[in-house]
């Protein structure tokens, strides 16, 4: 019966065989900025043996005051050529900006399997008592259709507010250098949601910006008891680990951590690189 399954299936197209997986390729996590260390952050605690490339286009900071086009062009060339130099076995877009308005044409243009970012706006709608939520993210994040589109898929019987706060990217920066947060930056935000129809009810709020939520002391702090915070960060790595499910890690080397801008950029992060386990800095 064997022999006749088989000569029955002579005309079939071959089944193409699984891909060789490096275990030395790196799992590359892409961000505007230092941000994305969030998302890194957690990677490692589900994947702590994968090897870690993460670049950060700081010649390009910021995103949220570019185009659509202008964002959507750089990261396409910039992931393009960072795929063919270190062949990672996955791109993390940890950036929401990059992910809102690139993420599509990334996917079209490279067959590496890429994981986005997004607004957490679904555990958001799921978590708000008050059915007001508060969307800090930048001016490009919180203006595209996609949000649009989470916003009526999730929470079209809630009352979704959002502010473009690209002071925020900013402060982060600086507190992952070790220099002190602005509080002006952090209460102009605040004020801005709380001033809009319905803002003083919020008791949700989506940080939809990866450098956002290494401010979330300071902003629980400004907002007061009663707000809650959600990001994308957890979900985001469990994406990853899903589609890396059963591939084979070994670290040949530690892990680095690329600058598209001037190297003195990348000096002032190395203590934080450092503890996020970032042992090599260069310049792409």
């Amino acid at each position: 019966m064997a022999t006749e399954i088989l000569e029955a299936q002579t005309d079939s197209p071959p089944v193409a065989p699984a891909p060789v997986i490096d275990a030395g390729a790196p799992v590359l996590l892409f961000d505007s900025g230092v941000g994305g260390l969030t998302v890194l952050e957690e990677v490692r605690r589900l994947l702590p043996d994968a090897p870690i490339l993460y670049a950060a286009d700081t010649a390009g900071l910021p995103y949220g005051t570019k185009t659509e086009a202008q964002v959507a062009a750089r990261v396409a060339g910039l992931l393009g050529r960072m795929a063919e130099r270190f062949r990672p076995r996955l791109i993390c877009i940890a950036c929401n900006t990059a992910s809102t308005i690139a993420l599509g044409m990334v996917r079209d243009v490279l067959e590496t399997p890429i994981v986005g970012t997004v607004p957490a706006i679904k555990p958001a709608a799921a978590l708000t008592q008050s059915g007001v939520i508060g969307l800090l993210g930048t001016q490009a994040t919180i203006r595209q259709g996609y949000v649009d589109r989470l916003e009526r898929e999730f929470a079209a019987d809630q009352r979704l507010l959002r502010y473009g706060a690209p002071g925020l990217v900013g402060a982060a920066e600086a507190k992952l250098r070790g220099e002190r947060v602005d509080p002006a930056a952090i209460a102009e935000a605040v004020n801005a949601l709380r001033a809009m129809p319905e803002g003083a009810r919020i008791d949700t709020v989506v940080l939809a910006c990866t450098h956002f939520p290494l401010l979330e002391d300071e902003l629980a702090e400004a907002f007061g008891p009663g707000v809650g915070f959600v990001h994308g960060a957890q979900g985001i790595a469990r994406q990853v680990a899903r589609l890396l499910e059963g591939q084979p890690f070994a670290r040949t080397a530690p892990d680095r951590a690329l600058f598209t801008g001037d190297p003195s950029f990348a000096d002032a992060y190395r203590g934080a690189l450092t503890r996020f386990g970032l042992e090599a800095i260069e310049r792409f």
